[in-house]
């Protein structure tokens, strides 16, 4: 018999390449699901996994798989950090994304690694990961995941808008929840901070001081995706493919870069939003501390943008995928077809005990 509270750690790595994010939570029910978070903490990447992980896609199936061994015990290592520093004693799961190697879901393919079985031995703890082979199996897109969390966890924001290295969104549709990709962000953004020395831009600060190039602007707009149909998801390969060789293409100023992508984020966002000024956006992600996107994003926009606390700013991402392990756990839908494109909705995630 499920019960009706759970203790986990969520664990999750995204494409920007920050950290690994993890947080303490705690969920129960009470007429619907509410959640606690108790502790968070981003572990930075050293300079060798960052370069390893920045490269993936570069990689055969069979260094791949080596490198997945040896994430899967850098993972368990960071993990068991967080818990010793926190003195975390009661723990129903370890609930993990895992960082993702390749994305091709067209081709019925997507790769994260950290996902292997030994890291429930590693943590002597259940552990619940890989959560978007099953939904790629079943025909889906295996992106995005978090929009049931948003659904059951966030129910009172018209849209869910996470910045992160890509944004997606995710909102209600008749009824129906829907998500996907709106465009790349951070990815993008941070790659170009990287020209001038910086990991990132602060506040937008660069891009603020740079000038749009309205004919890139117009170019990147009309990029084949943007005009595609719910549900899709972006990959680094789609970047690596379509949109870095375009901005190349250009030769411009690194913060005339920055202002151009910003100027497309902000509209791309704006897009999906429909004309209703009393509309509740909520914005999370690193991206939101992006103060000069944020502004331009508003500037296209009627609704009200509300960026939430510090903790679910940068942490709902493994907050979710926290949530999507305790539905799996108690054998409940935590992939929604409607979302993914899947052909049902199924509960997806393998489970490992120690």
């Amino acid at each position: 018999m499920n019960k009706n509270e759970y203790h986990v750690v969520g664990v999750m790595s995204g494409t920007s390449l920050d950290g690994i994010d993890l947080i303490q939570a705690k969920f129960y029910f009470e007429e619907y699901w509410r959640f606690e978070i108790l502790n968070t903490e981003t572990f930075d990447y050293e300079d060798s996994w960052r370069d390893i992980l920045a490269n993936l896609v570069s990689k055969s199936l069979e260094e791949l798989q080596e490198i997945d061994v040896a994430y899967t015990t850098y993972l368990g290592t960071v993990i068991n950090a967080f818990i010793r520093k926190y003195k975390i004693k009661n723990i129903d799961a370890v609930c993990s994304h895992g960082h993702t190697a390749l994305h091709q879901p067209d081709q019925g393919l997507t790769y994260q690694i950290g996902n292997r079985p030994e890291l429930a031995q590693l943590l002597n703890l259940t552990v619940v990961c890989d959560f978007r082979v099953q939904d790629v199996q079943l025909k889906g897109q295996g992106a995005p995941l978090v929009p049931i969390g948003d659904k059951l966890l966030f129910s009172e924001y018209d849209y869910c808008i996470n910045l992160g290295g890509f944004a997606n969104i995710s909102m209600d549709v008749n009824e129906e929840r829907i998500a996907y990709d709106i465009a790349p962000v951070n990815i993008v953004l941070n790659y170009y901070a990287n020209k001038l020395e910086l990991d990132y831009d602060p506040e937008g600060r660069n891009a603020s001081e740079g000038n749009v190039n309205t004919h890139l602007l117009e170019v990147l707009n009309s990029l084949p995706f943007y005009n595609e149909s719910y549900p899709k998801s972006l990959g680094l390969e789609w970047v690596n493919t379509h949109v870095l060789p375009v901005i190349e293409s250009y030769s411009l100023m690194v913060k005339d870069v920055l202002r151009t992508f910003v100027e497309h984020v902000a509209i791309q966002i704006a897009n999906q939003i429909q004309s209703n000024t009393s509309a509740t956006i909520l914005i999370t992600g690193g991206g939101a501390y992006n103060t000069f996107l944020i502004e331009r994003i508003k500037a296209f926009t009627d609704g009200m943008i509300i960026i939430p606390s510090q903790d679910v700013l940068e942490f709902k991402e493994a907050l979710i995928f926290g949530f999507l392990g305790v539905l799996r756990l108690r054998g409940q839908n935590n992939c929604l077809k409607s979302v993914t494109g899947a052909t049902k909705n199924h509960s997806s995630g393998n489970i490992f005990l120690s």
